[in-house]
């Protein structure tokens, strides 16, 4: 059973209508914008009458409001033996709270064109409200019961389990899946970081609505919340919709201390699977969000495999050789690690060589460094699309969330631009020569048996 119910006449009704509201929004939404340029963005910072701070972009442009929030403490948070607890817990959520149970609550949410979700990462765990201006007070309160009445009734619980199990068990087939995996616990060991945010098919079903409401009670609070809001509404108002909805919560939760930790590198790994192709993951030492460093390693990220067509690992691996569709890197900012991870999909016969390629790519950034015509093409390209991140108000609210867990300052949206511009070629080489000079990746293949 999916997330949806049957609506009585009057109930459709007015679903429809709220919808063709919301559709006809959306429409002049996309046909004049409701974005600024980035450096245009003018943020607020709004503090209700019972302390509840949130970033504020109000643009009365259409009637949309999109307020995007986050607490401390994600998936690292899942005790030991309990998988996946996290991820389940946003998934039942929104699947009845107060007095609606999972039909009645869903049931009200379409009926306004409301929308709320939660999800989780491996250090935060979020949620997000997406509602129209004329619906918002009702919106408020459905989201003010998710926050803090959830209900974790024990039928909805179970559906969601099993609908989470089941992508568990695809995912014990799928290459990246297995990849993925082998390079968390390759690199991460014991450290809560190698668990499976998702779970297992075996912990997922071991859960329980009393582990969900203890993980409620752990994560959901106000110490480490972050609200960032987009749309059409004012301080004012805000206030009162911040207090209604986040004020209820306890101070502060009870989370467990995760450790700091240095990623292991340097291993191995291949796990034999019948598919057509080998998939490849290269891990190496990464870079936090905090670090000094961090804009000139995004810049040289992108000159090795970030950049996609233009990148040296596309370049070299497909354009060159024909190995790949694609191959590329990443940087995996997380608060107590990080991580670059050159990722890339071959022919098992093939797949040797296109690790050596791979290789010779993070060699090559760091003895001989890009040149200086290829920093400006990266940093002309970073700072030219930069915009698209501010093309809908859900993409602005989640970045002023994402501004705020990183600590990066309110006028970060305004001086971004100008860090990289101000990245050199010497940044480059220097940090290139910090994370890659001298370092053995771990490896990790999964596909069909080598010859």
């Amino acid at each position: 059973m999916t997330k949806t119910t049957q609506f009585r006449q009057s109930d459709t009704n007015l679903f429809f209508s709220n919808l063709a509201f919301f559709m006809l929004a959306m429409a002049l939404f996309v046909t004049f914008g409701l974005t600024k340029p980035a450096n245009a963005v003018e943020i607020q910072k709004v503090t209700s009458e019972k302390g509840i701070e949130a970033w504020l972009v109000e643009d009365h442009t259409v009637p949309i409001i999109a307020l995007n929030f986050s607490f401390e403490g994600g998936s690292a948070q899942d005790p030991e033996g309990k998988e996946g607890l996290t991820r389940l817990l946003a998934a039942t959520m929104d699947e009845g709270a107060g007095d609606l149970d999972s039909e009645a609550f869903q049931a009200r949410m379409e009926e306004l064109a409301v929308s709320i979700s939660f999800s989780t990462g491996k250090d935060r765990f979020y949620g997000s409200l997406r509602t129209l201006t004329p619906t918002l007070d009702e919106a408020a309160q459905l989201l003010a019961m998710a926050v803090n009445e959830p209900r974790f009734d024990a039928v909805a619980v179970e559906r969601m389990q099993t609908q989470l199990s089941a992508q568990a068990r695809r995912n014990e087939s799928d290459p990246d899946s297995i990849a993925g995996r082998s390079l968390a616990v390759s690199m991460f060991d014991s450290h809560p970081y190698a668990r499976p945010t998702l779970g297992t098919d075996e912990t997922i079903n071991g859960l329980t609505p009393a582990d969900l409401a203890a993980q409620h009670a752990r994560l959901v609070a106000r110490n480490g919340l972050t609200i960032g809001v987009v749309g059409a509404i004012d301080a004012q108002r805000l206030k009162s919709i911040l207090d209604e909805v986040f004020a209820p919560l306890a101070e502060t939760g009870d989370l467990v201390a995760v450790p700091d930790l240095e990623p292991e590198f340097g291993k191995k790994v291949y796990q034999e699977l019948p598919v057509p192709q080998t998939t490849i993951l290269l891990g190496l030492p990464g870079i936090k969000r905090d670090d000094p460093d961090y804009q000139a390693a995004y810049v040289m990220n992108h000159i090795l495999g970030a950049g996609t067509f233009t990148s040296w690992m596309y370049q070299e691996v497909r354009e060159k050789r024909g190995l790949s569709y694609g191959a590329s890197t990443s940087l995996s900012p997380y608060r107590h690690a990080g991580l670059l991870i050159g990722s890339a999909a071959t022919k098992a016969d093939r797949a040797g060589e296109t690790v050596d390629v791979m290789l010779e790519q993070f060699r090559r950034m760091a003895t001989e460094g890009p040149s200086e015509e290829e920093l400006n093409s990266a940093k002309q390209f970073i700072t030219g699309s930069y915009p698209l991140r501010f093309d809908s108000s859900g993409k602005i609210a989640r970045q002023l969330v994402a501004l705020q867990n990183a600590d990066l300052g309110i006028d970060y949206f305004d001086r971004r631009n100008s860090e990289i511009e101000a990245v050199t070629l010497e940044d480059v080489q220097r940090v290139a020569k910090r994370l890659l000079a001298e370092k053995q990746p771990t490896i990790v293949m999964v596909g069909p048996k080598q010859s």
